[in-house]
């Protein structure tokens, strides 16, 4: 595992007491694919849930994916703090590209749930300045060249998850701050496409925001695949208690392989 930033970490505190807080760190899970796949855990933002985080890359390295999980921070950190995390990473990844033997252009974000939300924010918001240079690294491209959204949080307003929006943004939140982290509203001609799962029982994180963003990439005609199951609670990861619903890994292998990522 690695340190994202050498030196400077843009808006670090010092005074932040988490137990679950650490400097953003990378750790990469090797393999011989040419595509890579950057990994931000679910968790509502307050928390990094493992079996989205590592359960994923030790799924993704059994199919010959390269992937990398990222430890991004969580509260009481506020935005841009995460999306921030998640820019550089894209950058490191694409920095050291030719130390893991990757192509420079096959860099796919993954998230579900809030992580969902941090790999779609960094999917529609990689054009904007969010943080300062701090190195060489911070030169690199940060748009991905393709995202894996699993249940993700994609709405503020209506269909929000109110803990993510709340430790994203805080209790009293701009409706500026809502619409900017409503990504279905920043879909445009240079959004990556996109795999897309959900349950249309999930009671956390309601449907609506997948069908959502899949329905914005479709305004702009970017390709995209969308996964909607009958059945299955919120947060299922790769989902082996419901056969039905585990069948997303399976055919985002496929998807992989079709876009020439394997």
């Amino acid at each position: 595992m690695e340190n994202l930033w050498e030196k400077t970490i843009p808006y670090w505190n010092d005074n932040y007491i988490n137990p679950d807080e650490v400097a953003p760190s990378i750790e990469a899970y090797p393999s011989s694919s040419r595509g890579a796949v950057i990994i931000f855990p679910g968790g509502g933002y307050a928390m990094r849930a493992e079996h989205e985080g590592k359960g994923y890359a030790q799924w993704l390295n059994s199919i010959g994916i390269t992937c990398f999980v990222v430890q991004y921070r969580v509260a009481p950190y506020k935005h841009p703090a995460q999306i921030s995390d998640a820019m550089r990473a894209v950058r490191y990844v694409r920095y050291y590209a030719d130390k893991f033997g990757i192509d420079k252009d096959k860099i796919a974000v993954m998230g579900s749930s809030a992580g969902g939300h941090l790999a779609g924010s960094v999917s529609v918001h990689f054009d904007k300045k969010m943080y300062d240079e701090t190195d060489e690294i911070d030169k690199e491209d940060c748009r991905p060249d393709a995202t894996i959204l699993c249940y993700p949080v994609i709405d503020m307003f209506e269909y929000r998850h109110d803990g993510s929006r709340q430790n994203l943004l805080g209790e009293r939140t701009l409706h500026s701050d809502k619409e900017l982290m409503s990504l279905y509203m920043h879909v445009n001609s240079n959004t990556p496409q996109a795999f897309i799962w959900h349950t249309a029982a999930d009671q956390a994180v309601p449907v609506e925001n997948s069908l959502m963003y899949a329905s914005a990439l479709s305004k702009f005609q970017i390709p995209f695949e969308l996964h909607i199951y009958p059945m299955g609670r919120h947060g299922l990861g790769l989902a082996k208690e419901i056969p039905h619903v585990a069948q997303w890994s399976s055919t985002l292998e496929k998807w992989l392989r079709e876009i020439n990522f394997i």
